[in-house]
């Protein structure tokens, strides 16, 4: 470890009365159960390696950023002004005020697209998947389907005087909304996402549903917007079962019985409800912040990676036993 600067002892020790705050412990958390190593061997052929011009900046720490701009929601320029005004976010990135400067936002701009041109957060989220379940978090034999919108903007008061061409609008309820669609598989038991798939927001919830099963499923939870896909269910999974939520009212009766299968199903099936909570309440993935599904669809995939290690993090930092 390199010696600190005064710059960095005074963030650190310094301050006598200093508490640590939830963001050093989740941080903290963070720092010792995602696969560091792992992930950057997923970018590292692709990254740019020493030459004649100015020496690029450690992977790590890049991604290291990139992970705070997600866990944070934070633009390229305002993850570049939070790291000059909080010590631990800089101290999680290993940056020392004392002897280099944060990242600008260009730099952060360029590693993103990085990521995009090679569709690294796809394989990033596989391979968190494939760390997981060597660590005993293996694939079970139900699927939870389900898909959520994240919004666009909808007007055109922009330059193009258009809304995203890539976007389109949807009716759920007697609400219209305009973006896109994120759709994922998850594990009934473990909870975690292990496929997804990301469109527009007019695409039918069961169209990406192959793609979502791995094939070894023993059921198929859903809701009504999978009901009647059992042919499309056993052209993936053929040992599947369909236990996706019937629809209960027809005629304008509501037939008691199914309801109250429903209910016992939505009992499993609330846990995808989990994931998307993570993704949408706590990284902010509401509306979408670049134009076009492929930007967005690589932001998805990252902040799905990371649910998986957040949801995970008690299993991953639990002692082995011998």
């Amino acid at each position: 470890m390199k010696q600190q600067t005064l710059a960095m002892a005074a963030d650190q020790g310094f301050e006598r009365h200093r508490k640590p705050t939830r963001r050093d412990a989740f941080l903290e958390t963070m720092n010792r159960v995602v696969p560091w190593e792992a992930l950057c061997a997923v970018v590292e052929p692709h990254y740019p390696k020493k030459g004649n011009g100015r020496p690029p900046i450690g992977l790590e720490r890049m991604l290291r950023i990139h992970f705070l701009q997600h866990w944070f929601n934070l633009a390229d320029l305002a993850c570049e002004e939070a790291l000059y005004d909080s010590a631990s976010l800089r101290r999680f990135a290993g940056i020392d005020l004392g002897c280099e400067a944060v990242p600008d936002a260009t730099t952060m701009l360029k590693f993103r697209r990085l990521l995009e041109q090679h569709k690294l957060a796809e394989r990033l989220f596989a391979e968190v998947g494939r760390v997981l379940q060597g660590s005993g978090m293996t694939l079970k034999t139900g699927t939870i389907v389900d898909a959520t919108i994240i919004a666009a903007p909808s007007s055109t008061k922009n330059a193009d005087k258009q809304r995203d061409p890539e976007m389109h609008q949807t009716r759920k309820g007697q609400q219209w909304y305009f973006g896109m669609k994120l759709h994922i598989g998850v594990d009934s038991q473990s909870g975690l996402a292990h496929s997804a798939v990301v469109t527009s927001a007019n695409i039918h919830d069961k169209h990406p549903l192959p793609h979502l099963l791995h094939g070894q499923e023993r059921r198929v939870y859903g809701d009504s917007a999978y009901a009647s896909q059992k042919e499309m269910i056993q052209g993936k999974a053929p040992k599947a079962k369909d236990f996706t939520n019937g629809r209960i009212r027809r005629a304008g009766h509501v037939d008691e019985a199914k309801r109250a299968k429903n209910r016992n199903k939505s009992k499993i099936r609330a846990r995808v409800e989990h994931v998307f909570a993570v993704v949408k309440r706590l990284w902010g993935f509401t509306k979408v912040r670049y134009r076009g599904l492929a930007k967005n669809a690589s932001r998805a995939f990252t902040a799905l990676a990371l649910a998986n290690i957040y949801l995970a993090r008690h299993r991953l930092m639990a002692p082995v036993r011998p």
